[in-house]
């Protein structure tokens, strides 16, 4: 803590705490009513996602009419909820909120109640239109200051206020302006704004996994996240900040809020880093990196992961696939950062009651990942089988043996008694972790049914989170009463009641931790709806382009800038929608103009890792002020110090932009896999101990930056493989035809153009046309995919025809444009040898390190 300041009040967490979940409740009656209409929120968006409404033929509702229903309940919960200021009362709710709140439901319901008239009258409306409109909107921006703060409010409104005002803007933004009948119209009374791509996502995937991992908490499993994560690693040196790093990456893929992820899996791991030897600020930036990276972590990622689905187009196992490997070597460092401070300040970790053997516990490790890969496989196949063998009613087979395997594993937890709470108090030792595996493996069979309906069944993220919440609601349920009818304590009917009160209370927090998102998905739908009405996309190009003069580093640090700047203070799913509206298009057309094509999915990947880091950045850091009201730290110096140990996330987006392989893209054989993987978590540990300036022992200047250049040669090698050998040679657009007959089957023909864009602009940009199989020349296998060319005057080329639906068309190509060279891809060594030299290189630092080590201490004379 810096000189002179005072601790941080504890009342400040609480209040963090009550502003991420909403912690008004009220009295008597007016209690009962938020909690009604929060289960009644919750049962709305399991009816909406399940098949009921079409087999019963009742309450089947269209994409627009659920988006009203949502944001109706959103704006509802969330005036009766969140106070109008920090000084209100926090039980009795004033009557001028309910009114808010009634308002703010009908606002949002009209487009339900009175969609039919809409539709009949699009781009023209009346003044009952209107004056919802401008209700709705108002007190959408009023709804997002009580529950999300000032932030998001203030970019949605200066948004608006650009709407209004682009004729007196300067010439480099300005536009022509738009009236209020047509702004209000667009943003609320259409599926541009406010009822856009966002809120739908959130109305059609975010909810259920946000109400699953509600339940999943609810029902003890986070629980038991923690104490599992606390058996396998509190022993090792730091231990407890590896085990705070693990068990908030858990809690992070499904909580959806790094705030909310610090504020309940901080209040125990923080003080225990701090028991072990951590300073306050380090142990509440540990916790708060490894909240923040948790956003980062698929099957969720802070429910980005279903907006990329929508912006990008690709399926959702694709996205995951892109995120997976970034997110596992994120944390990999992480883990490995704890591990440096801990050896820095030669920690111990937490005594064991019970020492294993080395044999013992490698047996223990290895028949453990056996065990589970057999599981696996097992299951995988023999469900496969089930399929053919029992043909329509495979399903119902599948649905009686998870049940079967569920009362199995909870008879296996009776056998153990409740575990105690795992509280700082009570742990003075490792918990042992047989019985908490035990008693809590049953947890694991509704992630299994997510996943497995995920990547198996195929079926929507939506959908496969209602059946996993359906599996949820049957633990809640069943769970208690079994355990207590194993036990034979006598206690089954209290118990379902217990487990019905679980349901009920689990139901309710679902809709609550919904507020926050709900309502900013909304509100980012107004910056939506803005760069849609006035064209700001564009302008933020020209914008870009002219700050970074032409440099594509300096488009790329200047975006960084802007996705931190624009991220500060918003949640992640407002961050992602603002960023990636805003930004990615900009890195697509800037890229594409100076030879790089970016794969959208890396654009956005892009911009989300540097809008998540806003959590951790000051001023803002909402994150850092939660860890620290909990380590009574300072708040700005926590910050800095995760993000310092974020700087391992920093640096990926600009990795992966430039080799796409570590999103496991363009990867022809699983050699090249192994090599990429193994290339990555290698360049991403050394880069933490350089950051850190210690390895075996304190790094000297020159191997920090040895370590430095190691680590970017293992990032990037194709950066030297492309220096010694240039792999492109540009060709007139004369050699077109040439090149395309030499090229290999289905390889890509890189073509720069040139064109003029609908505004009139002029434009240079590299596109890269697939190709199928050889053909009799190269011009069949262009006509093939869809482009056909014509010779123009002084041997110019340009585009004759571009084939509708074809390849050409879908990569962009236009009539007319011109083809002013073609690129010829030359020979190249394996970029990958470069590892060779470099992994050398550190091999050497290390041997260096070891030699001084030594000398400060001597190893023991019996060399054990």
């Amino acid at each position: 803590m810096s000189p002179g300041k005072q601790p941080p009040d504890p009342k400040e967490l609480k209040r963090i705490t009550e502003s991420e979940t909403g912690r008004r409740r009220g009295r008597g009656l007016q209690g009962k009513i938020i909690f009604a209409v929060a289960i009644s929120w919750s049962l709305f968006q399991l009816w909406y996602a399940s098949s009921l409404p079409f087999i019963l033929k009742f309450g089947v509702f269209n994409t627009t009419e659920a988006r009203s229903i949502h944001l109706a309940f959103a704006l509802f919960v969330a005036f009766t909820v969140y106070p109008a200021s920090k000084g209100s009362h926090r039980s009795a709710i004033p009557l001028q909120d309910w009114f808010f709140a009634v308002a703010g439901a009908i606002s949002a319901s009209y487009l339900y109640f009175f969609y039919d008239g809409l539709a009949t009258r699009a781009g023209a409306p009346i003044l009952q239109d209107m004056v919802v409109a401008v209700a709705g909107i108002v007190l959408l921006l009023e709804a997002t200051r009580r529950s999300l703060g000032l932030p998001l409010m203030i970019i949605a409104m200066v948004f608006l206020g650009y709407t209004f005002g682009g004729p007196y803007m300067p010439d480099l933004i300005s536009h022509r302006g738009a009236s209020l009948a047509r702004a209000m119209s667009h943003q609320w009374l259409t599926t541009e704004g406010v009822f856009g791509v966002a809120i739908g996502v959130s109305s059609s995937f975010v909810f259920l996994f946000v109400l699953f991992g509600a339940m999943l908490e609810r029902a003890g499993a986070g629980a038991f996240f923690i104490k599992v994560a606390f058996s396998l690693l509190g022993h090792m040196r730091g231990g407890p900040a590896k085990a705070a790093v693990v068990a908030s990456g858990f809690s992070g893929i499904i909580s959806g809020s790094s705030i909310a992820n610090v504020v309940t899996t901080g209040t125990f791991t923080i003080p225990l880093m701090k028991r072990v030897g951590f300073p306050g600020t380090k142990a509440g930036a540990i916790e708060v990196a490894a909240s923040t990276n948790g956003q980062l972590t698929p099957p969720i990622m802070g429910a980005a992961a279903f907006l990329m689905v929508e912006y990008v187009g690709i399926p959702y196992l694709q996205v995951i696939k892109h995120a997976l490997l970034p997110a596992i070597i994120s944390y990999i460092a992480l883990i490995y950062i704890v591990h440096l401070e801990a050896v820095k300040a030669d920690m111990k970790g937490l005594p064991r009651s019970v020492k294993p053997s080395l044999a013992r516990s490698a047996l223990s490790f290895t028949g453990t990942f056996a065990g589970l890969c057999v599981f696996s496989l097992v299951v995988y196949y023999g469900v496969g089988w089930t399929r053919h063998f029992f043909g329509p009613v495979a399903t119902l087979v599948l649905a009686v043996a998870m049940a079967g395997a569920y009362a199995g594993l909870l008879f296996v937890a009776s056998r153990y008694p409740d575990g105690e709470e795992l509280t700082l108090e009570r742990l003075k030792e490792v918990p042992r972790l047989k019985p908490i595996l035990l008693s809590g493996l049953h947890f694991l069979l509704p992630v299994f049914v997510l996943i497995w309906c995920l990547m198996v069944e195929r079926f929507s993220p939506g959908l496969s989170a209602f059946w996993a919440t359906i599996f949820m609601i049957f633990i809640l349920i069943t769970q208690r009463p079994l355990l207590a009818l194993f036990r034979k304590t006598g206690n089954v009917f209290p118990a379902l009641v217990q487990g019905l009160g679980e349901l009920m209370h689990g139901l309710e927090a679902g809709a609550r931790n919904m507020i926050s998102i709900g309502i900013a998905t909304a509100t980012a739908g107004i910056v939506v709806g803005t760069v849609t009405l006035t064209g700001i996309g564009l302008v933020m190009i020209d914008l870009v382009e002219f700050i970074s003069r032409g440099n594509l580093m300096l488009m790329l640090i200047f975006t960084a800038i802007i996705s931190l700047i624009l991220g500060m203070g918003l949640p992640t799913t407002a961050n992602y929608i603002v960023v990636s509206t805003l930004m990615a298009h900009v890195i697509v057309e800037l890229g594409a103009q100076h030879g790089l094509i970016v794969p959208l999915i890396a654009v956005h990947l892009f911009v989300f890792y540097f809008g998540i880091l806003a959590d951790d950045t000051p001023p803002v850091g909402l994150a850092a002020y939660a860890a620290a009201a909990i380590s009574r730290s300072d708040p700005i110096l926590t910050g800095l110090q995760g993000f310092f140990y974020d700087m391992r996330t920093a640096i990926l987006p600009f990795m992966f932009i430039f080799n796409t392989q570590l999103l496991l893209i363009d990867i022809p054989n699983v050699w090249e896999l192994i090599l990429t993987i193994l290339g990555a978590v290698g360049a991403m540990l050394i880069f933490a101990a350089a950051t850190q300036g210690y390895w075996l022992i304190k790094n000297r200047l020159w191997e920090t930056l040895a370590m430095l250049l190691v680590a970017f040669s293992l990032f990037r090698p194709g950066f030297w493989m492309d220096v010694a050998y240039h792999p492109i040679t540009r060709l007139s657009p004369a050699h077109v035809a040439e090149v395309a007959e030499q090229l290999p089957p289905y390889e890509t023909l890189r073509l720069w153009v040139a064109g003029e864009t609908f505004d009139g602009r002029d434009f240079e940009r590299l596109i890269l046309l697939p190709l199928g199989k050889k053909g009799s020349d190269g011009m069949s296998r262009m006509e093939k995919a869809g482009l056909m060319l014509r010779s123009g005057e002084d041997g110019r080329v340009f585009v004759g025809m571009v084939v509708f639906g074809s390849t050409a068309q879908r990569v962009g190509f236009d009539f007319d444009w011109e083809i002013i060279r073609v690129d010829r891809e030359d020979y190249q060594p394996p970029k990958h040898l470069v590892y060779i030299p470099a992994f050398a290189l550190i091999v050497i630092i290390g041997l260096l390190q070891r030699g001084r080590r030594n000398k400060i201490q001597p190893p023991p004379a019996n060399g054990s």
